[in-house]
Order: structure tokens, then sequence, then C-alpha cells
């Protein structure tokens, strides 16, 4: 396996810690399928079960609930048992409960099946960003966490191509159910292949010493109130807030809005959602490059993370006028462009837990920021049920989506001014 270019391990050096990273953006990418399959089928079950706009923003609204909860529970159980036990558990439950919708029938059967989703989907970043942590020095921790988000992409390409065949084929039961088997042989994967990089027989001292290079902080036990306490903790929580429901927004109402504004069905989903997804995955694997080069060539781990996510701001501005895009293409490229530049913010927003926190404490940092993301998701959901319900314009939406990331910077910047090591105690 060649090291990417975001490496700068000594030769003679294994590089198990990027078949760390395929497993994870493997899982991400069954992750995303599992999550945007409803919004794919949006229109197929409002004609079926007659949802409103507003019952469709529920189910956003109470799998984010779960999400939310989750993410805190699960930052704190992968800081206890591990990337390896915290990932495995979140998996079985999140497929398990992605095969479940297959039986619902009313609302409330999706509702539930939605919650128990969140709740497993809510152990995925803690897991994956604790194993980063775990598994890379800070030079190549926002490349990893780039590569291994560029998953949700992935998925999210896939998607469109392939629950419109099997749902047209054999209805949108079997949707869940053929993805859900397939995408549980990712774990037996998982279980056999991860473990900590000094516990792992295939991880030579050149790599070791490698992943090992950055100074160690010791904190035996991080309480969650400890961790609370601490300003970097709020800084990246309030990045999370104020930028997680811009994704989820794109991630649960992009093929409506395409439904609504240029007339696409299942049959025509497919090219425009693939390409604003391949834009994203370049834009998630580029913001975690382009921060880790900054660090290459010298830059302080302070400039090079808050230039990166400041380029990214920028590139999001456009998004506030795509609804107003006569032609189609135009809109794509204005919305792929965007989600580019959230992943590529969101990839290094992500890091800046490992960069300052103990390990000890990354999980639990993590969970507290995807907390408030999903809160902010519930927020997003009622926003955008009620402005569609009555407005029936995206319009509204997509202009914080152009505005947030600058705020979600400055929040960063006024409460994590040098991304010095958190103080905890």
């Amino acid at each position: 396996m060649q090291a990417p270019s975001g490496s700068n391990a000594p030769a003679g050096a294994t590089r198990y810690r990027w078949l760390v990273v395929t497993l994870l953006f493997t899982a991400m990418v069954v992750n995303y399928v599992d999550r945007q399959t409803v919004s794919l089928l949006k229109p197929t079950l409002q004609a079926e079960f007659g949802w409103s706009e507003l019952d469709y923003a529920d189910l956003v609204f109470w799998f984010q609930f779960a999400y939310a909860l989750s993410y805190l529970a699960f930052g704190k159980i992968v800081d206890r048992f591990g990337a390896r036990i915290g990932f495995s558990l979140a998996f079985v439950i999140w497929q398990a409960a992605h095969i479940g919708h297959a039986a619902m029938s009313s609302l409330k059967d999706a509702i539930i099946a939605r919650v128990f989703l969140g709740i497993g989907e809510g152990g995925a970043f803690p897991g994956g960003v604790k194993a980063v942590s775990e598994w890379f020095p800070k030079s190549e921790r926002a490349f990893a966490v780039g590569l291994f988000n560029a998953g949700t992409n992935i998925g999210a390409i896939v998607t469109p191509l392939v629950i419109p065949a099997i749902t047209l084929t054999f209805g949108w039961q079997a949707a869940f159910i053929f993805t859900g088997a397939v995408g549980l042989l990712w774990l037996p994967v998982w279980w056999l292949v991860y473990r900590r990089p000094r516990e792992h027989k295939k991880v030579n001292a050149l790599e070791l010493s490698h992943i090992e290079q950055d100074p160690v902080v010791v904190v035996e036990k991080v309480s969650w109130l400890k961790v609370i306490r601490t300003k970097e903790t709020w800084g990246y929580a309030l990045g999370k807030f104020l930028i997680d429901p811009i994704w989820w927004m794109f991630l649960f109402w992009l093929p409506d809005f395409l439904h609504k504004r240029y007339g696409l069905d299942l049959k025509t989903f497919g090219p425009p959602l693939v390409a604003i997804y391949l834009l994203s995955d370049i834009g998630s694997v580029g913001g975690g490059w382009l921060s880790s080069q900054f660090i290459k060539r010298g830059w302080s781990v302070n400039a090079a993370r808050k230039v990166t996510m400041l380029i990214c701001a920028a590139l999001a501005l456009p998004v506030g006028v795509a609804a107003m895009a006569d032609n189609l293409w135009v809109a794509v490229a204005i919305i792929g462009v965007a989600t580019a530049a959230h992943q590529g913010f969101s990839a290094n927003l992500y890091t800046l837990p490992s960069d300052v926190f103990p390990n000890g404490a990354v999980g639990s940092v993590v969970g507290i920021g995807g907390m408030f993301g999903a809160f902010g998701g519930m927020a997003m959901a009622k926003y955008a049920g009620f402005v569609l319900d009555k407005i029936g314009s995206y319009t509204p939406i997509f202009v914080y989506a152009a505005t947030g990331y600058f705020l979600a910077l400055l929040a960063v910047h006024l409460l994590m001014p040098k991304l010095e090591p958190a103080k905890i105690g």
C-alpha cells in the first residue's frame, strides 16, 4: 500500500494506518447509504403514506434527536473501550435499524426506525476520529479525517445509483433489506483487522515512532464535567452547531429540492446528485490535504487549520443564490462547490479536538460537539419544514448555508485562538 502524498513517514515504515483509514472510509460509505435512503425515497414514501412536509421534518427531527444523545454517549464509550469496540457496537445498531425500515407501515413506525438509526449512527464519527487520533500524528490527522469522511460522499453517490434501481424493480422495502445485508459484510473485517498501533503485529518500529511523534499529555481520567468546563470544548461545539445543520439540510432535502425546482424523480436524480457528491469528495480530501501541506511547509497548526477553513467558508458563499438558478446544472455546480467547501471545513474542524485535547478526552469532546451539531440539525429540520410549508422556497434556507461557516470560524477563533493544549482541571 502506497502512502498518500500527505504522509511524511520515514522510508521503511509500514503503512498500516492507511488500511485503518480505508476501513473507516468504507464504513462511512455504508453509513451514508443507510442515512440517505429515506431522503431519496421521500416522494415515493410521501405518496404511499401521505406524509406532509412537516411529517417529513419530524422524521428528520427525531433521527437527529437520537443522533445527538448517541453522539454524546458514544464519545464516552470510545474513550472508555476504544475505537474497535465502540465502532463495532455503533455499526451493529445502525445497520439493524436500517434493515428494520423495511417493516414500517406508518409515520410512527418510520420515526421508531429513524430513532434507532440515529442511536447507531451517532457512534460513527466519535469512533472514526478516535481511531485517527490513535493511528496518526497531528501532521496527518486532518488528511486522514478527510479521507475517511470522503466515504460519506461516496455513500451519497452510491445511494441515488443503487436505491432507485432496487426500488423500481423490487419495491422500496427491498432497498433497505438489500443494502443493509450487503453492508453487514464490513463488520467482521473491522473486528479482525483493527487494534491499537502498539498492539498490532503488522506495525513496525518506524511506523510506530512516526505515529507517536507528538508530545504526549498524560491524563488518567477525564470526566465530562472537566471537558465541559473547558472553553476549547465550546469552541468546537459551537462550530458544529453552526455548520452541521447545513450538511443535514443538503443530505435530507436536496433530492426534494431537485424534484420541486427541476422536476427530477427516482429515474433522473442520479446524475445531478452524483456530480454534487463527487465535488464533495474533492473538498473532503482536499481540505484535509491542504492544511497538512501548510503544516509540512512550516505553518503552525493554528494557521494551517484556520486559513483552510477560511478558504472553505468563502467557497460556500455563492450557494445563497442557488435556488434562483434557472438552469439545473448551474445550480448543481453552485451546490457542489458549497458541499465540497463544507467537507473541507468539516475535515479540519473534526481534527481540532485531537489537536488540543489529550487522547483520553478526544472521544468525549467529539461526542459533545456532535450532540450540539445534531441539535442544530434539529432546529434546521423544523425551520426547513416551516419554510417549505409556508413559503415554498429554498432560498431562505440556502442563505443560511452561505453564511454559517464564517460564524463557525469566528466561534472557533474566539474560543481557541492559538490551538494551544487545553487546560483541563
